[in-house]
């Protein structure tokens, strides 16, 4: 069985990578994760996974670990994803962001297993405000990013494509469009809503969201079908390469937050606070993942409606 190890395993996407490959029933997953809380969102799956507690800016220990598990291959998805935190503080999302990549390479390196396919999970926030005139998103859009998170993935990309370029390790770049779905954490749009109404539900709190700007779209994908994707482009994605992952479509916050509002068990009036609009905020953003496509074949196959409704399943589960 191929051995796979999975950096973040335990958190949103990690977990839901997780759960695939184990439905594959073809490999011997390994893991990190950084709290026992997070252990949560894989306790189904815990004795399926062989987990190691780990920081990845502590370089000894992620080498310690690389050399000892041998892999072959690794999907990276540990980071702090928060687009928000890395406005507030944006020295330690930057820091997090690429010295935990940069530890993992090392390690690669370090440990000469230079034939281990990896896949670096980036963000199509890397692009930031897009003109009209380059809408759908391709690969070869200018980067324009409007957060320190934005940069700390640029900084991912780039690093991944000198570890490629330099040392011929056979490294593959995927920049994800928004992914939403059950286990994401508050600090994300439709997380948030999802939420927010079920604790209403609940009469937790007043039946009005307060919201901030609904007219800008965005590119959603199920994070189910965005993890199965990341699955087939460490399979056939051309080491060197960097790949857009995305529905193809973009829908007004508006749109999401309706879908959410009509599946309430209560009326919800709805206030919008221009105090939470996000400074510099790209209005439009679109995936062209024709690339993608034509080598893989995916396409999404689950629902935004029934995406929607797992979420806000999934919310009325834990609150």
């Amino acid at each position: 069985m191929q051995k796979v190890f999975i950096t973040g395993a335990s958190g949103f996407a990690g977990s839901h990578l997780v759960d695939y490959l184990i439905s594959q029933k073809k490999y011997e997953l390994y893991g990190t994760y950084l709290t026992e809380r997070s252990l949560i969102n894989i306790k189904q799956n815990s004795n399926k996974i062989n987990l190691f507690q780990l920081d990845l800016q502590d370089q000894n220990k992620t080498l310690e670990i690389i050399q000892k598990i041998k892999p072959d291959s690794i999907y990276h998805l540990a980071a702090f994803a928060s687009v928000g935190q890395s406005l507030e503080n944006p020295k330690e999302v930057i820091i997090n962001n690429i010295t935990a990549e940069l530890n993992l390479l090392e390690a690669i390196k370090k440990s000469d297993f230079k034939d281990i396919k990896t896949l670096i999970v980036t963000s199509a926030d890397i692009y930031g405000k897009v003109s009209v005139k380059d809408i759908p998103i391709d690969e070869e859009t200018p980067l324009n990013p409007t957060s320190g998170y934005a940069v700390s993935k640029i900084a991912q990309d780039y690093l991944a494509l000198q570890y490629y370029t330099t040392y011929d390790i056979p490294i593959v770049r995927v920049r994800p469009f928004n992914h939403f779905g059950p286990r994401q954490s508050s600090g994300f749009v439709i997380a948030d809503f999802a939420k927010k109404i079920v604790e209403i539900e609940n009469g937790l709190i007043p039946p009005i969201l307060n919201v901030g700007n609904l007219d800008s779209r965005r590119d959603f994908t199920d994070v189910r079908d965005m993890v199965r994707g990341y699955q087939m482009l460490l399979e056939k994605g051309l080491p060197g390469e960097a790949y857009n992952i995305g529905s193809g479509r973009s829908y007004k916050i508006s749109e999401i937050l309706n879908i959410l509002i009509s599946n309430a068990k209560l009326p919800i009036s709805i206030n919008v606070d221009s105090s939470l609009f996000r400074q510099g905020e790209a209005q439009d953003r679109v995936c062209d993942s024709t690339k993608f496509k034509r080598l893989t074949g995916w396409e999404s196959l689950i629902s935004l409606s029934k995406s929607l409704k797992d979420t806000l399943d999934y919310w009325r589960a834990i609150v």
